[in-house]
């Protein structure tokens, strides 16, 4: 098998995973497990595996202190689409976090400097009329967010096109400090959301159970996540560099397929001809903006 071909199976496999996160993420929240603390316990784990491999990656948060803005962004992305996947409708969760190329074009006007182009703007419009009709349904006046799963994939989006802007901006960084960076803001952010949560009384502590028939149920669950998000990241990290920036994107949006395919045929989901059509106008802006980046030889 060629190395783009590999490449490429890598990014399908990221997306994979993320695509059909949604399911172990419900199975826990069934057994009892908000979804705040399951990303504060997956992330965890997941850190504490990295800082095993790679204890070096630590040591640039002092020299490069916007690690800790990586860190808070990546950490609020994970906090927003898992508690929106979790408890909303999967399709429109994946298709409104995917409004992520919108937030990037507004971000990178603004602390990149990048002035949008015409054509920009144009996919920005397209982009900003799915989202009303993925929004819109006949219950409401106005195409506003629904409930509270809209609102976190809305802000999972942001913080995901800021996580991007952040990459960028720390590309001469280690690889390992900005995948520690990321996987432990996962795990703090969560921590400190699942907190504020169980104290407002949203998420509760520990279920009717006893803590350890729960852990003896969740953790298969949490170690299965931990594993495949790390695998997830270190396939990303292999396809993205080795592709050119339009054709990872591309591939990257494989996601919605499977988030919406599997979601759909497991009753998790209902398809509508407004989200349907609002979704299609949201992809194919994305996919415009992903056609619009320069590419990058691949690497030999």
């Amino acid at each position: 098998m060629t190395r783009p071909a590999l490449a490429v199976l890598a990014l399908a496999l990221n997306a994979l995973v993320w695509g059909l996160s949604w399911w172990p993420l419900r199975q826990l929240d069934v057994d009892g497990l908000h979804p705040l603390w399951t990303t504060a316990c997956v992330f965890t784990l997941a850190t504490v595996v990295l800082s095993f491999i790679s204890p070096s990656g630590w040591v640039h948060f002092k020299q490069h202190p916007q690690l800790w803005w990586l860190m808070a962004a990546s950490g609020l992305t994970n906090v927003g689409f898992n508690w929106a996947v979790t408890t909303g409708d999967v399709v429109r969760v994946v298709l409104l976090f995917y409004l992520m190329p919108t937030w990037s074009l507004l971000l990178a006007w603004w602390l990149l400097g990048e002035r949008p182009t015409r054509g920009a703007l144009t996919r920005l419009g397209l982009a900003l009329m799915g989202v009303v009709l993925v929004l819109k349904t006949p219950e409401s006046p106005w195409p506003l967010p629904q409930d509270l799963s809209d609102l976190l994939a809305i802000l999972g989006g942001f913080c995901f096109a800021l996580t991007n802007i952040w990459l960028l901006r720390l590309q001469h960084t280690s690889e390992s400090s900005r995948m520690i960076a990321m996987f432990s803001g996962g795990a703090l952010m969560a921590v400190a959301c699942a907190v504020l949560a169980t104290l407002a009384g949203v998420a509760a502590w520990v279920p009717h159970a006893s803590v350890t028939e729960q852990m003896l149920t969740w953790s298969p669950w949490v170690l299965g996540l931990s594993a495949a998000f790390l695998v997830s990241n270190f396939a990303l990290q292999y396809g993205a560099a080795r592709l050119s920036a339009h054709t990872t994107a591309m591939v990257m949006m494989s996601e919605v397929v499977f988030a919406s395919v599997s979601s759909v045929a497991l009753g998790a989901s209902t398809l509508t001809w407004r989200v349907g059509l609002g979704g299609g106008m949201i992809v194919l802006a994305a996919l415009l903006a992903s056609q619009a980046h320069t590419p990058k030889d691949p690497t030999p």
